[in-house]
C-alpha cells in the first residue's frame, strides 16, 4: 500500500513567490529559459537551469553546472528568501487554466513504493538525463520540483481537500506569465493522519508526469545511503516531493511529431502511407477521434486512417495512435526505428497547437507533422498496471506545476 508523508517545505514568502517560482526544467531549452529569467534575480530557473548564467559553450552536464546551481540556490535562501517551514504538513495545490482547474495534495511519498512498482510507471527514461537530475539532487542536497501523480480519488481526501480550501486563507495565490493560475494551501494538522491512513489503502499510485525527477530520486537515495552508516530509512532522502491529483481531474493534451527530412518526394512518400492507411483530406487539423491521425504535407492537411493491414497490436502500447504511427509509418515508411534516438522526428507538445506543426513545416524547418489525438488516462493507467512501456512522448499534461513554491531538502 502507498506511503505519503508531510514534509517542511522550503518555501518563498508570498510577496514574491511569483517571482520566485518558475516552469518545469524540462519544458523549455536554455535560451526559453534565460529569457524567462531574464532581469529576474530570484527566479528559480537560476537552480534548475544554472547553465544560463555560464559561458555558451558550457557542457550542461559539467560539475560546474551543479555547483553553479548550489551556489545559486543558497543565494536564493538568502535573498528571496526561502524559509523552511518548522513542522512538517501536507499541502493543496490548486492549478486553474481557463475553465479547467485541477487539485492535488502536495506531499513526498516512499521511493521505495517507486522501486516496488506500488507506484507505477509508464515511460522509460534516458540515462543522460537522469545523471542530469540526480546530480542536481546530491548537489543541491534538495528535491527542487514535484513529480505530477495520479490516483483514482478518495472521498475522504476529497473532503479534506474540500474543507482546507473552503476554511483556509492561501499561502500562495498568483497567475503565472502563462496565464495558469496557482493557489497553494497548507493542510491543517487536524487532517495529517486522514491523510496518511486513505493512501495506505491505496494499492497504486501512478506517474502523469515527471518520470526523471522520480528515477533520480531514487537514485540519488542509493548515492546518500551509501554515504550514511547510520542509515534508518526515515531520512528524507528516501522520500521524493509529489503532487498526487485525482485522475479525473486530469487533462492530457496530444503529443504531436514532426520529421525533418522524408527522404522522398512527397507524391512516393503519400503512396508508400497509403500500403496501411487509407489518406483524404482532412477538414480539421486535429483528429476528432482514436484511430485517426492528422498529416500536414506541402500546405495540405490530410487524415490518416488505418486500413486492413493495420493488425491489433501484442500489447496495450501498440494499439495506441502513437504505436500505430510508429508501427506503421514512421518505421516502415521513415525508417525511424527509435524515436527516442533518431534525430529525424522532433516532438512537440500539445499547448502549442497545430499551428506550430504548420509553421516548422511552411518554415522548411520539418518536412512533414503529424497530429495526435490525445491519450486518455485510462490508456495511462492500463499500460502502467500491466508493466508496459507507453510509446515515447505520449502524453502531454497541462498545465505545469511551477518549481520553487514547495522544496523537500534532503
Amino acid at each position: 500500500m502507498a506511503i505519503i508523508r508531510p514534509f517542511k517545505a522550503l518555501r518563498p514568502s508570498a510577496k514574491v513567490a511569483h517571482l520566485v517560482a518558475s516552469v518545469p526544467y524540462d519544458v523549455v531549452n536554455r535560451e526559453e529559459a534565460a529569457e524567462l529569467a531574464k532581469g529576474n534575480p530570484i527566479s528559480f530557473l537560476r537552480v534548475t537551469r544554472s547553465e544560463i548564467e555560464m559561458k555558451d559553450k558550457i557542457d550542461l552536464y559539467s560539475a560546474d553546472v551543479y555547483l553553479k546551481a548550489k551556489e545559486n540556490f543558497e543565494r536564493l535562501k538568502q535573498e528571496a528568501p526561502l524559509l523552511q517551514e518548522s513542522e512538517p504538513s501536507f499541502y493543496i495545490y490548486k492549478l486553474t487554466m481557463g475553465d479547467h482547474s485541477q487539485v492535488g495534495i502536495a506531499a513526498t511519498f516512499s521511493i521505495e513504493d517507486y522501486n516496488n512498482d506500488v507506484i507505477k510507471k509508464h515511460e522509460k527514461t534516458r540515462k543522460v538525463k537522469e545523471d542530469d537530475r540526480t546530480n542536481h539532487i546530491i548537489t543541491t542536497e534538495a528535491q527542487t520540483g514535484p513529480v505530477f501523480l495520479t490516483y483514482n480519488s478518495v472521498a475522504e481526501l476529497d473532503k479534506v481537500v474540500n474543507e482546507t480550501m473552503k476554511k483556509n486563507n492561501p499561502l500562495y495565490d498568483f497567475t503565472a506569465v502563462d496565464g495558469i493560475r496557482h493557489t497553494i494551501w497548507t493542510v491543517p494538522s487536524d487532517f495529517n493522519n486522514t491523510v496518511t491512513d486513505e493512501i495506505g489503502k491505496v494499492k497504486a499510485l501512478y506517474i502523469a508526469d515527471g518520470h526523471h525527477r522520480a528515477a533520480s530520486a531514487s537514485r540519488a537515495q542509493k548515492v546518500k545511503m551509501e554515504q550514511n552508516p547510520n542509515h534508518t530509512g526515515d531520512e528524507n532522502y528516501n522520500f521524493f516531493l509529489a503532487v498526487l491529483f485525482p485522475a479525473e481531474q486530469l487533462k492530457i493534451l496530444p503529443y504531436n511529431r514532426v520529421v525533418n527530412d522524408l527522404k522522398m518526394n512527397a507524391t512516393e512518400f503519400i503512396q508508400k502511407i497509403k500500403v496501411n492507411f487509407v489518406v483524404e483530406p482532412a477538414q480539421s487539423s486535429s483528429p476528432a477521434e482514436k484511430r485517426n491521425i492528422c498529416m500536414y504535407l506541402e500546405k495540405n492537411w490530410y487524415l490518416l486512417k488505418p486500413n486492413e493491414n493495420v493488425k491489433p497490436g501484442n500489447t496495450v502500447g501498440d494499439n495506441l495512435d502513437v504505436g500505430i504511427l510508429q508501427n506503421y509509418l514512421l518505421h516502415p515508411v521513415l525508417v525511424i526505428e527509435d524515436p527516442r534516438t533518431d534525430t529525424n522526428i522532433e516532438f512537440i507538445g500539445g499547448m502549442r497547437g497545430t499551428a506550430e506543426l504548420e509553421k516548422l513545416v511552411d518554415g522548411g524547418k520539418a518536412a512533414v507533422a503529424f497530429s495526435m489525438y490525445p491519450v486518455s488516462l485510462d490508456d495511462l493507467m492500463n499500460i502502467s498496471d500491466v508493466g508496459e512501456i507507453m510509446p515515447p512522448k505520449s502524453t502531454w499534461f497541462e498545465p505545469k506545476l511551477r518549481d520553487g513554491l514547495l522544496v523537500h531538502l534532503i
